[in-house]
């Protein structure tokens, strides 16, 4: 007779979320954020910010609920104004008692927005951080400001993972346009996770954010040729994606991986699965954008959502 197993797996959700505008209320003159003030156009006043900290923190707190019964154990964000944005988030009542922190850098982004990445504490340990800039040039040289590249190096369950959070320039001049940017931005991640690997062939890699651009474009299909796997690439459909813009979904919002998490035999810390977080109450619902994603604004009015995004989130298993 054989005797049962004493193996034990845990379960645990990665993930990323555009917050969309996550700023305070205060007028930075270091910063563009003339925008999100109570005089501005759009009255960005503290009613309305602790609003939307509320349903961050409620949605933060639902990611992969239903799959493993505990919120994500890190997540990355996007557009995050500064430190106190965050630490309101971390605090805010549907997460004050997960036991969230977080790393940020300052990026030099004319718009004074960041990257970061929430961590409970009580099991991924940071023991490295760093901001690693993305240095752009315009046709005539001058330096194009852009988010830095957060690389943050941590420890769930004695397993070293290196996490690197991206938000990669944007199309608003055009895809076409800007795409040599996400192709620089691309590349800055494959120098990363080169020297990363160099240090360590085994290392462990995550590389999430909003990269402004599909699975299928020219920038992520450089990044995933050097030995990554995007679980992601099936996601994308005329129906689903993280944001719709003009009636069409795109998948912006990614988390790609280093192939060791697929190995089947002698593993222990395993990828499982990769989906986009679309319940309902994340969506419009009714009107022309019925289904998509429920925003705060949508140009300068204000709708009270969560944001023009919707989260994604992969799940590993770590067996002990």
């Amino acid at each position: 007779m054989l005797e049962p197993s004493t193996e034990k797996t845990n379960q645990y959700t990665f993930a990323f979320y555009n917050l969309e505008n996550l700023f305070d209320t205060k007028d930075d003159p270091e910063k563009l954020d003339d925008d999100f003030t109570k005089d501005a156009d759009r009255k960005w006043n503290d009613k309305r910010f602790r609003k939307k900290i509320r349903n961050l923190g409620d949605t933060i707190h639902q990611i992969g609920y239903q799959d493993i019964l505990h919120p994500p154990v890190v997540i990355g964000v996007a557009e995050v104004e500064n430190r106190y944005v965050l630490q309101e988030l971390v605090a805010s009542e549907a997460l004050k008692h997960k036991g969230y922190e977080f790393v940020h850098f300052d990026s030099p982004d004319e718009r004074g927005i960041d990257t970061a990445l929430l961590f409970r504490r009580d099991y991924f340990k940071v023991i490295e951080k760093e901001a690693v800039t993305l240095d752009l040039r315009n046709e005539i040289g001058e330096r194009d400001f852009t988010r830095d590249i957060l690389h943050v190096t941590g420890i769930l369950e004695n397993h070293p993972v290196h996490i690197l959070v991206n938000h990669w320039p944007s199309r608003r001049s055009g895809s076409e346009t800007t795409a040599h940017k996400r192709l620089a931005a691309a590349q800055k991640n494959i120098e990363i996770t080169t020297k990363i690997k160099a240090n360590n062939p085994e290392a462990r890699i995550i590389i999430m954010g909003d990269f402004n651009d599909d699975p299928t474009s020219d920038s992520i299909q450089h990044l995933v040729g050097t030995a990554l796997y995007n679980p992601m690439e099936l996601l994308l459909t005329k129906y689903e994606g993280s944001l719709n813009y003009r009636g069409n979904w795109n998948l912006f919002d990614q988390i790609i991986m280093s192939t060791n998490f697929l190995q089947q035999h002698g593993n222990n810390f395993r990828f499982i699965e990769s989906k986009i977080f679309n319940p309902k109450s994340l969506t419009e619902y009714e009107g022309r954008n019925k289904g998509n994603p429920f925003r705060t604004f949508i140009g300068k009015k204000y709708l009270g959502g969560m944001s023009d995004h919707f989260p994604v989130y992969s799940t590993f298993t770590i067996k002990k």
